[in-house]
């Protein structure tokens, strides 16, 4: 399982990545500029090249913070009840994930270029990597406990990830917000066949 970075950003940095969360929102990925960023930011490109030399390089930093974000939203759920933690995780991945359709399509565009671009293919393959250890965790704790039936946990979080990742793409392409909530019916619906 490849863990989250454990990247800890500066106040300026968290800063500089809420100025590039807005940026892509507004612009999305293929009209991004240093520039564009620099302004959401309030300071001038030399200040955003104090800590990135390309927009490539800030971009897969992003990706480390959005990780980060994701992971910290996690943790803080506090029940240990696996089929709860469960529901929990599957709406953190599919009720809202994005309050913004822009971002949405930001980080779809991203994707996209991950089988050109090393950096960003890396950060998504850490990131799908560490939501299907979390689910599989999940689902394997509920096996243990005897909440769940005994299944191959690693099957069943790759499937939760294939409905989570086509949710989204629906959802994006489509533009089709529906899409989520049918996925996680869907994602409900397989859990309940699957595991109870």
């Amino acid at each position: 399982m490849a863990a989250p970075s454990n990247r800890e950003f500066s106040e300026a940095e968290a800063e500089l990545m809420q100025a590039t969360y807005s940026a892509l929102r507004e612009h999305g990925y293929v009209d991004l500029t240093i520039k564009r960023i620099a302004d959401e930011y309030g300071k001038s490109t030399a200040a955003v090249h104090y800590y990135y030399d390309t927009k490539e390089e800030l971009l897969a930093a992003f990706l480390d913070y959005l990780l980060e974000e994701f992971v910290a939203s996690i943790r803080a759920v506090e029940t240990t009840a696996p089929e709860t933690r469960l529901s929990l995780l599957l709406d953190e991945l599919l009720v809202d994930p994005q309050p913004n359709q822009a971002l949405s399509v930001a980080l779809l565009e991203m994707r996209a270029q991950a089988p050109y671009n090393e950096p960003f293919r890396e950060r998504f393959q850490q990131n799908d990597e560490y939501t299907r250890f979390m689910l599989k965790s999940v689902i394997s704790h509920g096996i243990d406990e005897g909440a769940f039936e005994a299944v191959d946990a690693d099957h069943v979080a790759r499937s939760l990830m294939t409905i989570v990742d086509g949710a989204r793409t629906r959802s994006v392409v489509h533009g089709d917000p529906s899409a989520l909530a049918a996925g996680r019916r869907t994602a409900s619906e397989y859990v309940d066949a699957t595991l109870l």
